[in-house]
């Protein structure tokens, strides 16, 4: 079987419905890459194998106070990699991914009898240089304004 794309799914707990989640992912043909907790400060390009994306290389601890004193900014705010906190819920991104792919995985999750996953995205030149926690917090944003928009 060919490989049709990748998703990147992160979930805070391994529970029944992650193997049943990945059960579809595999049946449609996708490449898995689970994200950790200790991955949310990656960039998404690299999470999904983009040529050109690094891994993150945390600074050295003087580094790090450094950022938090003289290179903070006006309010003692610090880089984003320092301020990431938790994902309560899963995340599924995709890559590679046409129209019709994107509708017969969702297919798939609805006929196993999964719940949507609220959180998605696909990923794009311009998302993919953000972190996995910053692009959930912007995905979290949208369907917090969409949601809204549909009361």
């Amino acid at each position: 079987m060919t490989i049709k794309g990748t998703v990147l799914y992160y979930t805070p707990e391994k529970t029944e419905r992650t193997a049943k989640l990945k059960a579809v992912f595999v049946r449609q043909g996708l490449r898995i890459r689970n994200v950790g907790k200790d991955e949310l400060g990656e960039t998404v390009g690299y999470l999904a194998g983009i040529r050109g994306y690094e891994p993150f290389r945390p600074a050295s601890a003087k580094a790090q106070e450094e950022a938090a004193g003289e290179g903070a900014g006006e309010n003692g705010e610090i880089s984003e990699i320092n301020k990431i906190g938790e994902i309560p819920e899963e995340v599924l991104v995709m890559k590679g991914f046409t129209s019709r792919q994107i509708d017969d995985l969702l297919l798939g999750i609805r006929k196993a009898g999964l719940p949507k996953i609220a959180l998605k995205a696909i990923i794009t030149d311009q998302n993919a240089g953000w972190t996995f926690y910053h692009l959930y917090e912007e995905i979290k944003k949208e369907h917090e304004a969409m949601s809204q928009a549909r009361e």
